[in-house]
């Protein structure tokens, strides 16, 4: 049956140091997973059950360009996370059998509008209009994992204006790698092209048109963009 009309092109990311893409299926995050980031946020950083939710494969916004502010919003906050690409899925996915699923990694930002956030939470509201914003999440290149390894630690990092606001190490998160991959998959039936955003650590703040932002995961990738 023919298109009513042409379809929106689908999400696709650059592979580092190849001529191939990534192709974008959906894009998972993981909240509360630092438990740093947690109590600055005024919540208990008791290791619980992973927190899932999710943004839009559009939302995606690859490296090289900036971030445009968005509207409604006066208090959009910066949040650099490791983010993982699975080159195959599966249900109920042992720790152990997880990282075979892993293509890759990189690192991203999760914008979010502190404000439109905060009222959806007081009224018990979906987090929708506060993460799942048109170029909420910026990421780098996807990495090879047969280049970067798996990592389990290391320095995780955001500056803006050359000042370093975000500071930590892989080996603070709360649930790492495999199990939020095993756990993710309890609840969705993985597949290739998915993505997933890891959870940041402390240091979060809010952005200013101009700002020049930088971040990185040390062995793994590095990203800057301005805000437009």
């Amino acid at each position: 049956m023919p298109l009513a009309f042409p379809a929106t092109p689908p999400t696709v990311l650059p592979i580092a140091g190849t001529d191939q893409s990534f192709p974008v299926r959906r894009v998972y995050c993981v909240g509360r997973n630092y438990a740093d980031h947690v109590a600055e946020m005024g919540g208990d950083a008791t290791r619980d059950a992973p927190f899932f939710f999710q943004k839009n494969p559009d939302n995606l916004l690859p490296a090289g360009q900036g971030f445009p502010y968005p509207p409604r919003s006066e208090d959009v906050h910066h949040e650099v996370e490791l983010v993982v690409f699975l080159k195959s899925g599966g249900i109920d996915v042992s720790a152990g059998d997880a990282l075979s699923l892993v293509h890759g990694y990189g690192v991203g930002i999760d914008f979010t509008r502190r404000d439109l956030q905060a009222t959806a939470k007081k009224a018990g509201q979906p987090w929708t209009a506060a993460k799942a914003f048109e170029h909420s999440a910026p990421v780098s290149p996807v990495v090879p994992a047969s280049r970067s390894g798996h990592p389990a630690t290391g320095r995780i990092w955001l500056e803006v204006n050359d000042v370093v606001k975000q500071d930590g190490d892989l080996g603070q998160m709360n649930w790492k790698v495999p199990e939020i991959i095993a756990e993710l998959s309890k609840l969705f039936a993985l597949a290739p092209g998915d993505v997933i955003f890891t959870g940041t650590p402390a240091g979060v703040g809010a952005i200013r048109r101009g700002d020049r932002i930088a971040c990185g995961v040390d062995g793994v990738a590095t990203l800057s963009l301005t805000v437009i």
